[in-house]
């Protein structure tokens, strides 16, 4: 196989995640709707109540709209994945999983790229999202965040989604995966920072802290805002001080990307066809 047909693979991939994306309109205006209602429904109700106070990335005391929005771009791409796993247990049902999977190209590769490629779509709704809360919110984020928060989109997204990858190699039926789905994101969002920083949890519920501290989602958050406020940057000496009430975008980065290689490692285990779960049911047609 030469890099060539690795590319033009990687391309079909993309190509048939854009399509499934632009044919349901549902399923845009969904990822673009809900992260706006809970901006709305938070920043009319809280952002004099619930502001935050100077925590890192930011430099000063921020409005709670403003804290929020890297965890509703995270829930856009924890959404986002979940549904690409659907799509899998649903070609795996159809059947139409077998002639991805049969190919010649390796079968890491094919997940892999299923993976980037729902990553890549999920990008669009982000900026999407930040196009109109920036519009109607008056959201004002720095121009280097569009930039810096690209390849950490990419990294959180993969993240995410090879959690739901993962699921999808565990469970047989379209029906139970959408209600397993309901049991992974929403703990996942509210035990996070998403909605609160870690010091004022950790003021009200010691437990929780610790529980929200382990998120994989707490973190992606983190990488997230640190991007956005152009302040990526993991080696510099406030990123090594692990004494900093919240978690520091090294320590942030590491969670992550150790959490994307336990799961896609999983994930790949799950979907082979000789030792994961896959070869229990008979291929990946998905025969019982």
């Amino acid at each position: 196989m030469t890099a060539i047909q690795y590319g033009r693979c990687f391309g079909g991939i993309f190509v048939r995640e854009v399509l499934r994306f632009v044919n349901q309109y549902g399923r845009f205006f969904a990822a673009l709707v809900r992260p706006l209602v809970w901006l709305f429904i938070f920043a009319a109700g809280f952002r004099y109540v619930l502001g935050v106070s100077r925590i890192e990335p930011y430099d000063t005391y921020v409005l709670y709209e403003v804290y929020i929005t890297p965890g509703l771009i995270g829930m856009i791409q924890l959404f986002n994945g979940m549904q690409s796993s659907l799509s899998m247990v649903y070609d795996r049902e159809m059947g139409s999983m077998r002639t991805l999977m049969v190919s010649p190209f390796p079968r890491w590769y094919l997940l892999t790229s299923k993976l980037l490629a729902s990553v890549l779509v999920s990008i669009l709704q982000v900026f999407a999202y930040l196009l109109v809360a920036s519009a109607v919110f008056k959201l004002r984020i720095p121009l280097v965040g569009y930039f810096a928060v690209l390849p950490v989109l990419v990294l959180t997204g993969m993240m995410l989604g090879s959690i739901g990858l993962l699921l999808s190699s565990v469970i047989r039926q379209l029906e139970n995966f959408a209600g397993v789905m309901n049991f992974v994101i929403f703990p996942m969002f509210f035990a996070s920072s998403a909605l609160n920083p870690l010091y004022r949890i950790r003021e009200s519920s010691v437990p929780l802290f610790y529980v929200c501290a382990w998120n994989p989602f707490t973190h992606a958050v983190q990488l997230i805002s640190y991007a956005l406020q152009g302040k990526f940057n993991p080696f510099s000496a406030r990123a090594l001080d692990f004494s900093i009430q919240e978690p520091s975008v090294l320590q942030s980065l590491i969670v992550v990307v150790a959490c994307l290689i336990v799961f896609l490692a999983g994930a790949i285990y799950g979907y082979d066809p000789s030792r994961g779960i896959i070869a229990r049911r008979g291929g990946p047609g998905g025969a019982v």
